[in-house]
């Protein structure tokens, strides 16, 4: 955050995808810079992590069907995995942004499930990790109507090479720093 230029005390809610160590090992950190936030976490989280929270001043919110976090910013609601996971969902002009975090419980149900409870058609982008899924997806993604693609490091790199080649112009290069602007 501090090479991004992002102050922590201007952040108000966080979303917490699933409880691998590496999407939510800084969260304890983070509330100790500030406290004065929202999580939003997977119903099924442990009691232990609910207890850090509080312990730290912020207050959580139990996701388990999908629910408005903010304007335009929703979540899928927790998907099984294992382990549980949700991701998030921008309601934009241009069509919806999916966002994951690994997508362990399959990106083709996340992007299937956003559709379904957006009631929305058009997936303008779907981002961040795909958690290595079958060379299929590529085709799957088509027929979702995907317009944009850009899948982190966990998607593997075959994959990634596919959706490059099959996507063309609209496969963007992603990894954590990068900004995205959806205008």
């Amino acid at each position: 955050m501090e090479k991004l230029g992002i102050d922590p005390s201007s952040i108000k809610k966080v979303v917490i995808s699933h409880i691998h160590s590496d999407h939510l090992g800084g969260l304890e950190g983070f509330l100790e810079r500030n406290s004065n936030v929202t999580v939003f976490i997977p119903s099924s989280f442990p009691q232990s992590i609910k207890n850090m929270i509080i312990q730290k001043g912020a207050k959580f919110v139990e996701i388990s069907a999908p629910r408005k976090i903010s304007d335009s910013v929703y979540t899928t609601g927790e998907l099984y995995g294992p382990p549980e996971e949700q991701a998030l969902i921008i309601d934009s002009k241009k069509g919806l942004v999916v966002i994951t975090g690994c997508a362990h419980p399959g990106i083709v149900n996340i992007v299937k499930r956003a559709k379904e409870s957006m009631k929305r058609d058009k997936v303008y982008l779907v981002l961040g990790g795909f958690h290595h899924p079958p060379l299929s997806c590529v085709k799957e993604f088509k027929k979702l109507q995907v317009e944009k693609v850009a899948p982190s490091h966990c998607t593997g790199d075959l994959v990634r090479e596919a959706f490059r080649k099959e996507y063309k112009e609209n496969f963007i290069e992603y990894g954590v720093g990068k900004i995205i602007e959806i205008r």
